[in-house]
């Protein structure tokens, strides 16, 4: 029972932490909104906000976390007169609500590490929820008369609810008991919302005693009248923690339209018509939807006997036809339902499973396809065509599983990107600059083991796009710009890549400026010529910074040499474009797995290599005399561009002397177009990516190594570094550099 109680508590903290980055969004959003008048947009974002606060509070009770319970109920407190309109949101009160829901973070955190709160924090606490009581009235929690002069007279459409209390139907299944929850403790929770005025026992469903044998399984309900000044979403949330084991019906006392609105919305997802909406929700009498019904059938029989009558309405016209519910509550319940069945799609093709079992499981595959390689080449060397055959769909077989393995792994980029709003807001609030940040690309999948590592380099990137990269208000105006600054982020696929894309409209980078620091810090020579690609990778030298002043934010240097280092441990490489006065592009081109990749394997004398697949345009043969002809400059005409080569025998130092007929393989990194020369072709190859030891971490333009199907090891050719040396080899011959790819724009990779 323990250990479910553990997991239980587990599953609370991943729940808290989505609900807490849910409302880190929703406050963002709403910073950007309060000088606008779309005031359904305000009211829905402070509507999402309420429910994860209730959400947190309610699950937190039922494991008696009472500093989170306590603080919650503060915070939901003041929204709840943010939500009447009692008290004015204020960019001031939404960063308290952000200082709130960093501290509820914290308090979290120590759930999951279980572990006390310092007496620091403590204090931290304290005064939170002083500065969040001065938007409260004198007593925080309204007495039972004044919550009776509260209550809203009724509409026509409320005429049938007469109860006094709220009336909750509460009934568990068998197995709650085994998932480690105990009922008692619902109903003691519920008695914190307020006074439990009755509380029936429903045990219709306990067996006789001779079949009574397991005393794990629970048999009761409860029907509950509780006289409480709460909502039934609070009510709801109590349960929503064991949303799979129990059913509850919760009819309110008298209440308003908004009330019924607010309630629909958060009813749990299941699929229901737009009349058992009503129903659950206490809106509508199961009488009245009968009735409702009957209406409804009587005009389906009259309009088919009948050409010309009108046509049967829909069960929800009838329903306000008959004014038994507002209108704007059956749009509520419509507009619920759709949603349901969107969700219910959702939530059939998902399952959460645990990240270390899915590292086991790649890692496996990758085994996997090591041994189906083997097996396909002792095939080849039996000879037996059946055997070959079957080796074959053997070897299409593993190749799905592989692909299919991976894609587990793989998941939207949307969710580390909402982190930055954050990181943006924040940054432009202390900078007292106007900066919005537009995110596209949210939808765009990569392995979760690079999400997890690309946070933060991307975070450096942004701070530096607002602190460097855009102007201030007045300089931006004096300039015929915008007042307001905008920071681009953006993820899209290319070339079996995936490219981060940073950008800002700010002023660009100042090469001018970059150059002088470069001379001053002994990076380059006085006089010393470098192209503009050159010049904008001082800007990732260790120490290198061109702020005139220190800030929390940058100014030390110590910032863009570790976006270099982190991205290039990924494999990956910075492209960085420029334009004076109209901003400055950051693209961080990635893999897209870091375990199995589809490869290119080649030979130079006894050693094997693999070449990335997705950066593999074409194989060609290097003819004896087209080299002399260029006198062995290290670059031919392919089709009428400049293609420069380098030869791996050389750059690896392998000794010995070329076959007679050599083969460039022609490769396509970044919009970068080279040619690698080896000795032999081998064709693709599955290959399983294993990392270098410590001893080799040093090793050039090498980034892992793989096992052959005959046991023999083949390096990885590490493409970006190789380019690198293609672009050194030209400047030195003083040839013609290879072209871009990608546009007319300057850019260079940093390696």
């Amino acid at each position: 029972m323990a250990n479910s109680e553990d997991e239980m508590i587990h599953i609370f903290v991943e729940e808290a932490t989505e609900l807490l980055e849910t409302s880190e969004l929703a406050l963002l959003k709403l910073d950007g909104k309060l000088d606008e008048e779309n005031v359904e947009e305000q009211e829905r974002c402070i509507a999402e906000l309420f429910r994860g606060f209730h959400t947190i509070k309610g699950s937190a009770g039922l494991f008696d976390i009472t500093p989170i319970v306590d603080f919650t109920h503060v915070v939901e407190s003041v929204l709840s007169r943010v939500r009447s309109q009692d008290v004015v949101l204020t960019s001031e009160l939404l960063a308290l609500f952000l200082e709130s829901r960093d501290y509820l973070a914290l308090l979290v955190n120590h759930v999951k590490s279980d572990d006390d709160e310092t007496d620091t924090e403590k204090e931290e606490g304290r005064i939170l929820l002083e500065r969040l009581a001065v938007y409260l009235e004198t007593s925080e929690v309204a007495t039972k008369e004044e919550s009776v002069e509260e209550v809203p007279e009724k509409t026509q459409s409320d005429n049938q609810i007469e109860n006094k209390f709220w009336h909750i139907s509460l009934r568990f299944t068998k197995s709650v008991l085994q998932c480690g929850m105990d009922p008692y403790s619902f109903i003691k929770y519920l008695n914190k919302l307020g006074e439990l005025v009755n509380v029936q026992l429903v045990d219709d469903a306990v067996p006789p005693i001779e079949n009574f044998v397991e005393p794990e399984t629970c048999y009761l309900g409860f029907e509950i009248s509780l006289d409480a000044n709460t909502s039934k979403q609070e009510i709801e949330s109590v349960f929503e923690f064991v949303e799979d084991e129990y059913y509850v019906k919760v009819l309110p006392p008298q209440s308003s339209i908004t009330e019924y609105i607010d309630m629909i919305s958060s009813l749990p997802e299941s699929q229901m018509r737009i009349g058992e909406i009503l129903v659950n929700s206490g809106a509508l009498t199961e009488k009245e939807l009968e009735y409702a019904i009957r209406e409804q059938s009587r005009q389906i029989d009259e309009a088919t006997c009948n050409a010309s009558a009108e046509k049967p309405a829909v069960i929800g016209d009838v329903l306000v036809k008959e004014k038994m519910v507002d209108s704007a509550v059956v749009e509520a319940a419509a507009k619920k339902q759709e949603r349901d069945k969107q969700k219910t799609t959702i939530n059939k093709s998902s399952v959460r499973v645990n990240a270390c079992k899915l590292e086991q499981l790649i890692n496996l595959v990758g085994e996997l396809v090591i041994g189906g390689a083997n097996a396909e080449l002792r095939s080849r060397k039996v000879g037996d065509a059946d055997l070959i055959e079957t080796m074959e769909n053997m070897s299409r077989l593993v190749e799905e599983m592989r692909d299919t393995t991976l894609g587990l792994r793989m998941v939207p980029i949307g969710d580390t990107f909402s982190r930055f709003r954050r990181v943006v807001h924040e940054a432009s609030k202390h900078l007292d600059k106007q900066i919005e940040l537009k995110i596209s690309g949210e939808e765009t999948e990569l392995d979760k083991t690079l999400v997890e590592k690309i946070a933060d380099p991307l975070v450096h990137l942004l701070r530096n796009a607002v602190d460097h990269g855009i102007e201030t208000t007045d300089i931006r105006v004096a300039n015929g710009k915008d007042p307001k600054g905008t920071v681009f982020l953006d993820a899209f696929h290319d070339s079996g890549h995936i490219v981060i894309r940073v950008e800002d409209d700010g002023a660009g980078l100042d090469k001018e400026k970059i150059m002088q620091k470069a001379v001053s810090n002994g990076l380059v020579s006085e006089g010393e010529y470098l192209t503009d690609s050159e010049t904008y990778r001082l800007i990732f030298e260790p120490g290198f910074s061109t702020a005139s002043e220190v800030t929390n934010l940058s100014g030390r240097g110590v910032g863009m040499d570790v976006v270099k280092k982190n991205i290039e441990s990924l494999r990956g490489v910075v492209e960085v474009k420029s334009e004076k006065g109209k901003g400055a592009t950051f693209d961080i081109r990635l893999p897209l797995t870091l375990a199995i990749i589809d490869g290119f394997q080649v030979s130079v004398g006894s050693s094997q290599y693999i070449i990335p697949l997705n950066v593999v345009e074409e194989c060609i043969e290097l003819e004896e005399t087209e080299e002399l002809n260029n006198h062995n400059s290290h670059y031919i005409n392919l089709r009428g561009s400049i293609l420069p080569y380098v030869r791996l025998r050389d750059f690896f130092k392998l000794g010995g002397e070329p076959q007679s007929r050599e083969n460039i393989v022609v490769v396509n990194y970044g919009g970068r177009r080279a040619g690698l020369v080896v000795d032999d072709l081998h064709g693709e190859h599955q290959t399983v990516i294993k990392p270098l030891g410590v001893i080799f971490q040093n090793l050039r333009s090498i980034s892992g190594a793989t096992i052959l199907g005959n046991g023999d090891v083949a390096l990885i050719a590490d493409v970006q570094n190789l380019m690198k040396a293609l672009v050194t080899s030209a400047r030195d011959k003083d040839v013609p550099q290879f072209q871009s790819t990608t546009g007319n724009r300057d850019s260079i990779s940093i390696n």
